[in-house]
């Protein structure tokens, strides 16, 4: 499963609101910045108690890009 539908389907099996969860990439040679947007409501289930959750979600891209050779961040972000 490429990265960016591995972060959209983990956001969207935690929030509230799946419709709201939006994922953007912007890719480099040898990387990719992955901004997940999800509603205001949704911040807390995303994050997790003291990030745990957000640290997972980077642990499981960070593993799933290493396969492919790219360096990978994940921006946890509000949707407006």
């Amino acid at each position: 499963m490429p990265v960016k539908e591995l972060v959209e389907y983990i956001a969207k099996s935690l929030v509230d609101n799946p419709s709201a969860v939006e994922v953007k990439g912007i890719e480099g040679e040898k990387s990719l910045m992955l901004e997940l947007r999800v509603a205001p409501d949704d911040m807390g289930k995303v994050i997790g108690k003291q990030g745990k959750i957000a640290k997972a979600i980077r642990t499981l891209t960070k593993a799933s890009a290493a396969k492919e050779g790219v360096r990978v961040s994940v921006e946890i972000m509000r949707e407006d």
